[in-house]
């Protein structure tokens, strides 16, 4: 599929490869496409491990907890399948709004340090 701007340029929508550099395909030159997807990655692994930490807190308060999937489901207000996917750890299904949200729903206290 190919998509055409107000331009006139035309970009060729189709799926890359794994691994493929979006920038590349996206004109950049080489060494700037390079290090744009360097950057997106590194971000990228950045927010995945602020998630699995996140989530991380949540499973060990319910674990401390000891509480029923109902309840939790209830605290944290989300659904019960949700809950299984904090028990389980899985972070990347939730946004980092979201988990911090379920923290302070939870009675945790979360602190962003920028440094």
């Amino acid at each position: 599929m190919q998509i055409s701007g107000e331009s006139g340029s035309v970009f060729d929508a189709t799926q890359q490869p794994a691994g493929a550099n979006v920038f590349a395909e996206l004109g950049f030159a080489p060494e700037e496409a390079a290090k744009l997807k360097a950057d997106s990655q590194r971000l990228i692994s950045v927010k995945l491990a602020l998630q699995n930490y996140l989530v991380a807190e949540l499973a060990a308060w319910i674990e401390i907890n000891d509480l029923m999937p109902a309840d939790i489901a209830q605290i944290l207000g989300i659904t019960r399948q949700r809950v299984s996917d904090v028990i389980e750890k899985n972070g990347a299904g939730f946004s980092i709004d979201s988990l911090v949200s379920m923290l302070a729903r939870a009675g945790k206290r979360v602190t962003i340090c920028v440094t």
